[in-house]
């Protein structure tokens, strides 16, 4: 398994809408695998294909509750607003308050491809919305109060 390269904010790639994957490849398979090692190597929750470089519809998202691979996930029901605190490893070292939905439910194909739905609040609901804005080419800082942006770890 490799670590890849994280794309950063400049990167026209992080811009552009995924396609659907339409079957578990041998290559989705060790996309996936060098997916879950990136994201594990840079300390993340959450890792979406367009970060990498790729644009396949694949998120994956670890809460400290184990991975979780979202092959073509959409929101399909959504409820409540909270405000979060948000960070990007493509936009390392700053953090925004971000206004996002607070209970969402995901439906998405497994590695197996085989359709699931899951629920998620807190940090899972904001993990869920923050990587498929990703997937649909959509940073979190374009839905940030500009305000609040900061570099991390500092006072506003």
């Amino acid at each position: 398994m490799a670590v890849l390269k994280i794309l950063t904010s400049e990167d026209s790639r992080l811009r552009q809408e995924t396609r659907e994957v339409t079957e578990i490849t041998p290559d989705i398979r060790q996309l996936i695998r060098n997916m879950s090692s990136t994201l594990y190597a840079a300390n993340g929750v959450g890792l979406a294909a367009t970060q990498v470089g790729s644009d396949k519809r694949i998120a994956l998202v670890d809460i400290g509750e184990g991975l979780i691979v979202l092959i073509n996930p959409e929101i399909v029901a959504c409820s409540g607003r909270v405000v979060c605190q948000e960070g990007c490893l493509s936009i390392p070292g700053y953090t925004a308050e971000v206004e996002r939905f607070s209970w969402v439910r995901v439906s998405a194909r497994d590695l197996k491809f085989r359709q699931f739905e899951m629920e998620g609040t807190g940090l899972l609901a904001q993990a869920l919305q923050h990587e498929i804005d990703h997937l649909d080419g959509v940073l979190y800082v374009d839905k940030a109060d500009p305000l609040t942006l900061k570099k991390s770890g500092t006072e506003q």
